[in-house]
């Protein structure tokens, strides 16, 4: 079987790569194909890879190529974790927000818009010429925004492109564990948006035991969300957010940190990624020693900001693994085999919620086999979560058609509707600030 990474030389591929050597089963991934613009980033991921693969018998096979369309002839599966701008255009984007006095983070507020409008061109590019070069493969998309992306893409491949994101996993696990319980065995009632879901319920053995932890100040106060946004709060809202609604609960107090702090997120994993890939130039260096290392410090200081505004310290070292190219195996092994799963993933909603259409791509629990991933039917959500769920999906819809339009005007309104955008005038000065700075805003007219 045939998988292409897009954003090949990117630096989590090792991640997805480790997780297809230890999968042995019959229909594995036997041909991993690697494409990136930058040959010099795809040669620095291909060496982590033989190393990785050094000691593996029947490792799957390892091509690079700057060809597109090469790339994807013949795909049985797509992953596409591609960084239009790459990270010094992330790091323009917290930039040009945090200047304004407004979150500039990479897939909340305004930096996300920003991020969404010059990837969102790309990405129905891409959705495009797999539809013509390989029409049966699956695409499951790691891009940010993951569900705006997705969603683009969904309009040209249908459900035969799937988002994911670690965030709902991780926050499933950690809940789980605190209680008690195997991850593995629990079923997570989570439904939102990419990056804007809520925990509702967590079931072990039929159970509900979410009552239990909210219940339990010193459980609750006990991991990572616990710690983000307070006891008090969570009992409170009655759930357990994605540790991104921080930003909303508490943006502030995030936007603060953030201008305070010596380096933006953006800023640190370019400078800390460009000493990386500078270091793979040198033919004797130990690539696998020296990516691992990146890696733990790029975990290690996930969050940081908003975790020193809440006081929660540092990350638990349970947490520093990662987990989305567990979910990525997870998911192609249900469809290439029939391997019926449920996971947490970015879908079309068809009559999921309610309050939105069909279309709309959502983040809820999934019945994964040989056909797809089908959303499973949850419960309405609360009135402070619904109206902003359909807030910032409305935002989305504008980005979708100021990159289908070129409208200038429709991206101001894009930014204007944001509920964490404070003003018309700032949406304003936004556009002008990220269209000065990013050379694949100049469709924008």
């Amino acid at each position: 079987m045939k998988l292409t990474i897009l954003g090949g030389g990117g630096f989590r591929v090792p991640l997805v790569y480790g997780a297809l050597l230890g999968d042995r089963g019959e229909g594995r991934v036997t041909e991993v194909v690697l494409h990136d613009l930058d040959a010099g980033r795809l040669s620095a991921v291909t060496r982590v890879l033989a190393e990785q693969a050094a000691q593996v018998a029947d490792a799957p096979e390892v091509t690079a190529t700057t060809d597109l369309d090469e790339a994807l002839r013949g795909a049985d599966f797509v992953f596409s974790a591609i960084r239009v701008g790459g990270l010094e255009g992330r790091a323009n984007d917290e930039r040009v927000a945090l200047a304004e006095g407004v979150l500039g983070q990479e897939t909340v507020g305004a930096g996300g818009i920003a991020y969404g409008l010059r990837t969102v061109p790309v990405a129905v590019d891409i959705a495009r010429r797999v539809a013509r070069l390989a029409p049966d493969a699956w695409v499951i998309n790691f891009t940010n925004p993951a569900g705006l992306v997705t969603e683009a893409m969904s309009r040209h491949l249908g459900d035969r492109v799937i988002g994911i994101c670690d965030s709902p996993v991780g926050l499933g696990r950690r809940i789980a564990r605190v209680l008690g319980g195997n991850p593995k065995e629990a079923w997570i009632d989570y439904v939102g948006l990419n990056h804007l879901g809520w925990v509702r319920g967590l079931h072990i053995a039929g159970r509900d035991e979410l009552p239990r932890l909210l219940a339990d100040p010193d459980l609750l106060g006990s991991f990572e969300e616990g710690k983000l946004f307070g006891v008090d709060w969570l009992q409170s809202l009655g759930a357990i957010p994605n540790e991104y609604l921080h930003y909303y609960y508490f943006n502030r107090e995030a936007v603060r940190a953030y201008q305070q702090a010596e380096k933006t997120r953006g800023a640190f994993l370019r400078d800390q990624q460009a000493h990386f890939y500078e270091e793979m130039r040198d033919p004797g260096a130990h690539a696998l020693a020296a990516w691992d290392r990146t890696r733990a410090e790029r975990e290690a200081t996930y969050m940081a900001e908003n975790r020193e505004t809440a006081g929660a310290g540092e990350r638990d070292a349970d947490d520093l693994s990662g987990g989305y190219e567990k979910v990525a195996l997870a998911l192609m092994r249900a469809i290439a085999r029939d391997e019926r799963t449920t996971l947490i993933l970015n879908v079309r909603n068809r009559s999921t919620l309610s309050v939105l259409d069909s279309e709309a791509v959502i983040e809820v629990p999934c019945l994964v086999d040989a056909n797809g991933a089908h959303p499973v039917a949850v419960a309405p959500l609360p009135e402070h979560a619904t109206g902003l769920v359909c807030a910032v999906k409305a935002v989305e819809r504008e980005v979708l058609a100021a990159a289908e339009s070129g409208s200038r005007t429709t991206a101001v309104k894009a930014f204007a509707l944001h509920p964490l955008v404070d003003s018309v005038n700032v949406a304003r000065r936004l556009v002008e600030g990220y269209t000065a700075v990013h050379p694949g805003l100049s469709y924008l007219k």
